[in-house]
């Protein structure tokens, strides 16, 4: 390697796997036989299963320890997600509202699931890889929004996909004032505007028409929703600098709303301003190892297929 060529970072690393959190999606019926047989597993290999009490509710568990989903992950070294894309998000902020970060290991029950990436016959050779220290781990970066009304801060967010501004569906075409950092950038007229991280990027993002973005890249995906001029077009910043989003909501009667990775959201009022910024943490999502991130796309997308 010459001297000047850049240094690619380390690798995530895992620590050892004692405590394993499981959850699944609500009332999803075929999880309940995987969820007691990943218990019976666990306890065979001395692990500690702990599951969420209305997933051992769902699988007829009296005997194991369970949490509630919001305390999970501090019982937990390791979470094991059963379900779609949106049980994980539902988990990820779980996490992110906690000091401890225990990676997630997903199986996709639903019909796309880009974040839940792993299959249900991988299920038990992954938890193995997971357990052995020689799963391959990813940081999936995060963006922090704060809404602010004055000089008063109304909510704070983490979100792993995105941060969306949206009208109601009977409202008028929105007129959103948007600056990164200390620049101008523009003002948008368009049904919303989507705020996506390089894993949201392939969410709400895509269907607008957004750029897929690696997960791993360091960016910041900026997408209209619908916008009145065609020439308004996504845009992929750095993620070095904040996003400060404006509704102009006074001169006509329109509502305008934000959300947060679809999972909440409320109503905004004129001179309320989102400001998106990179979180300080990662969520750390445990990859499939036979399957590397392209793979993954073209299976989702079937990319060359007829």
């Amino acid at each position: 390697m010459c001297a000047d060529a850049p240094v690619p970072p380390s690798p995530a690393t895992l620590a050892p796997i004692r405590r394993v959190g499981i959850v699944a999606r609500a009332r999803l019926r075929e999880a309940a036989p995987v969820v007691r047989n990943v218990v019976a597993w666990l306890t065979q290999r001395g692990l500690a299963p702990t599951v969420e009490r209305a997933t051992a509710e769902l699988a007829g568990l009296t005997s194991t320890p369970t949490a509630d989903a919001a305390t999970l992950p501090e019982a937990s070294d390791l979470i094991l997600v059963l379900g779609g894309d949106g049980t994980l998000l539902g988990m990820a902020r779980r996490i992110a509202a906690t000091d401890v970060n225990p990676p997630i290991l997903a199986v996709n029950f639903g019909s796309l699931g880009f974040l839940t990436e792993i299959t249900l016959p991988e299920l038990f050779d992954a938890l193995a890889s997971v357990v052995d220290g020689t799963a391959g781990i990813d940081e999936r970066s995060m963006l922090r929004s704060r809404t602010v009304r004055g000089t008063t801060t109304l909510d704070e967010q983490l979100v792993l996909n995105d941060v969306v501004i949206t009208k109601s569906a009977l409202s008028g075409i929105l007129d959103l004032s948007v600056s990164v950092g200390d620049h101008f950038v523009a003002r948008f007229r368009a049904d919303g505007l989507i705020v996506a991280t390089p894993t949201g990027s392939t969410a709400y993002n895509l269907s607008a028409g957004g750029p897929i973005v690696h997960p791993l890249v360091n960016a910041v995906v900026l997408t209209p929703i619908a916008p009145h001029a065609l020439t308004n077009r996504p845009i992929v910043l750095p993620d070095s600098s904040a996003i400060h989003i404006q509704p102009e909501l006074a001169a006509r009667p329109t509502d305008a709303f934000a959300s947060f990775d679809g999972q909440t959201g409320f109503k905004l009022e004129h001179g309320d301003e989102v400001i998106v910024e990179a979180a300080s943490r990662s969520l750390r999502v445990i990859r499939a190892a036979s399957r590397p991130y392209f793979a993954v796309l073209r299976e989702k997308l079937r990319w060359a297929e007829r």
